[in-house]
């Protein structure tokens, strides 16, 4: 190969080595041959090039142990690599997660997607494209219904509507999903309309159901659901409906039949524990509730129906929807991808998995709201969650207030320390350029981030710029936010994200590079106490904020109050009182705990802890076990649940919830 980079030349040079080798690094990733995890962690079986240049210490990230994980992240680098390679010399729009991506971001105008659409197919494009020939013979459908949730699904949603128009026109094609529900809400190009007949807008159960009617000839075109069509030549919304929407509670569980799920790739892409859940292993996916119930995020597209209309579904509901999904797929692990699933739904959620004994392994996306204490997450820590992300967004609290987020650093920083000390792993969402964000708020949010890996409050974060879009508080009122939007027109595809200035914020393009640089560090726990001005290469401010901030906050005692109402609950394991040793024994899963206590308290206290088991019929209440103790003539209940005993046993597994 006489052009190329370097890297392309070197890979293209090994190019034996790599055909070689793929098929048994796809057969690894896919767990069907864990035995080659020696031969690759060897580093002489797979040909490595510009990935390899800044691999992390495997040794330290892995240990001795981590065999299988260390060689699916060599795995995942060698993939990497073939990436670069792809991108570089056959397809530049190819990605593993994406497709043409920079063609669907900020595309005001449909006429780039439209020049590429007419393009010859690429290889990638052929490929998926035979795959697509396939099932239409297969199934014979009459309605091809295209999910489109991200920027980097569009091209490719939009090819396959192509070549069903060319190749079976008697098929009609509905697109929706995430990416029309934020960015397509005023198309008007009538091009778009070569490709599929229809764009949904919101929740698509309804739509889809009026439109099958409409397709039926049950209903005219007028009375379709959220639609967009073609009429005429022009671009008309039909929205006539008068059908509800379904509720959340009745929208079913996810069918996964006949997708190839065993043969999913499990790759490694970061060696960072939290971070590495997104492409590590496969999760069924669910929600607990639709829509955000926060509602008030500043930056956030809030006036639209996926964040505004709330509605949670009951823990009974969702936690039957976990054992079909079992059934079906073979898998126990769930990713429940809320905006925020509230509190009180995931206690609910957490109580009733116990309750089944089900054995699970669940994370979720939250707020970092106080009602999240130590208790509530070592209830969520037992019934199987392992992870929690949510935004910290700016790391400051006057930006933090302007955003109105609802929480503030000492809050964020206090609940991470509860999560984290019930095993439960934290991912920070960051942003950096909201409107009059200062360089010095810029670094002092740094510290902030910083200080929370030092204390070990966090595991994970990531790092965006603000983006100023049509459907939030600060696109729809920019002069509150003291912003100044851009004038592009409007366009005729995509109109959501805003050009804008700020012209009393920094100069904000000169700090992402440096902020991802030392996220990146803090992640691999490494470089914590470098000066933060190594991060950039231009002069910053020192920080403002006292160096053991964040320790300070996690000092402070926790003033949480005890209601009557509260729910007491026992998860320490088995207890008996051994008369002989006068003590409580408690059959803990590490370690046989002994905690000395009188005869007739200890003889009672077994007894009222099996009764506070997560499967109990009879759920004890603060209330009820006082009346209980009152009830057997024990001495003064005060001194009795703040002395020595208690507050073992609150160590050991005693909830107050």
């Amino acid at each position: 190969m006489a052009t190329g980079s370097v890297n392309a030349q070197r890979i293209y040079a090994l190019r034996d080595s790599y055909i070689h080798t793929i098929d048994s690094v796809i057969r690894f990733l896919q767990d069907d041959d864990p035995t080659l995890a020696y031969f690759i962690c060897e580093r002489n079986f797979l040909p490595e090039a510009s990935k390899f240049e800044q691999i992390d210490d495997l040794e330290w990230a892995f240990g001795t142990m981590g065999i299988r994980d260390k060689a699916r992240h060599i795995a995942t680098l060698y993939l990497e690599d073939l990436s670069d390679f792809i991108t570089e010399i056959a397809d530049p729009h190819f990605g593993f997660s994406r497709y043409a991506e920079r063609l669907a971001m900020s595309a005001i105008s449909f006429d780039g997607l439209y020049d590429a659409l007419q393009k010859p197919s690429t290889f990638i494009t052929e490929m998926m494209l035979s795959l697509l020939q396939h099932h239409i013979i297969a199934d014979q459908p009459t309605l091809v219904s295209l999910s489109v949730p991200f920027p980097g699904n569009l091209f490719a949603a939009l090819k396959c509507g192509q070549w069903i128009k060319a190749n079976h026109p008697e098929i009609k094609v509905v697109m929706g999903g995430g990416y029309p529900n934020t960015e397509l809400r005023s198309v008007s190009d009538p091009r778009v309309f070569e490709f599929i007949d229809f764009i949904c807008l919101d929740d698509g159960e309804a739509p889809l159901m009026v439109l099958n009617d409409h397709l039926a000839g049950r209903t005219s075109i007028e009375m379709l659901k959220r639609t967009f069509v073609l009429s005429q030549g022009e671009v008309k919304y039909c929205n006539g409906s008068l059908i509800p929407d379904i509720k959340q509670e009745k929208v079913g569980t996810p069918d996964y039949r006949g997708l190839p799920l065993k043969k999913y790739l499990s790759v490694i892409q970061l060696t960072n524990p939290m971070h590495r859940l997104w492409s590590d292993g496969r999760w069924n996916k669910l929600t607990m509730a639709h829509g955000c119930y926060w509602g008030k995020c500043t930056f956030c597209d809030i006036s639209l129906d996926y964040i505004k209309n709330y509605e949670a579904s009951s823990a009974t509901v969702i936690v039957d929807r976990m054992e079909t999904l079992i059934a079906q797929t073979g898998e126990r692990g769930f990713h429940f991808v809320d905006e925020a699933a509230p509190p009180a739904l995931m206690k609910a959620v957490a109580l009733e998995i116990l309750k089944r004994k089900l054995v699970v392994s669940w994370w979720t996306n939250i707020r970092f709201e106080k009602s999240f204490h130590y208790d509530l997450c070592r209830l969520l820590s037992a019934s199987g969650c392992i992870a929690v992300s949510g935004g910290l967004e700016v790391a400051s609290d006057r930006l933090l207030a302007l955003i109105a987020k609802g929480v503030t650093v000492e809050q964020v920083a206090r609940v991470n320390e509860h999560f984290n000390r019930a095993g439960i792993m934290v991912h920070a969402y960051l942003m950096y350029g909201f409107p009059t964000q200062t360089t010095q708020e810029t670094i002092d949010s740094l510290e902030v981030v910083r200080q929370m890996f030092e204390q070990g409050v966090m595991q994970s974060a990531y790092w965006h710029r603000f983006a100023m879009t049509a459907h939030s508080p600060v696109g729809m009122y920019p002069d509150q936010f003291d912003v100044q939007t851009i004038t592009q027109g409007e366009g005729t595809f995509a109109n959501n994200d805003l050009v804008h200035a700020d012209p009393s914020g920094a100069d904000h393009d000169l700090f992402g590079a440096g902020l991802s640089k030392s996220l990146y560090n803090y992640m691999h726990g490494v470089c914590l106490d470098h000066p933060l001005q190594n991060w950039f290469t231009h002069k910053v401010p020192d920080t403002t904020l006292p160096t053991n901030l964040i320790e300070r906050f996690l000092a402070k005692p926790d003033a949480r109050e005890t209601k009557t109402s509260n729910l007491i609950m026992w998860i320490g394991g088995p207890v008996r009182y051994d008369t002989v040793m006068s003590a409580l024994i408690i059959a803990a899963k590490h370690e046989t705990i002994s905690i000395k206590c009188p005869s007739a308290e200890g003889q009672w206290l077994a007894t009222v802890l099996t009764d506070m088991a997560p499967d109990s019929a009879a759920p004890c209440t603060f209330q009820k076990l006082q009346d209980d103790y009152v009830l057997h003539r024990f001495e003064d209940f005060t001194l009795f649940w703040f002395g020595k005993v208690m507050e073992e046993l609150k160590q050991h597994g005693l909830l107050i919830l």
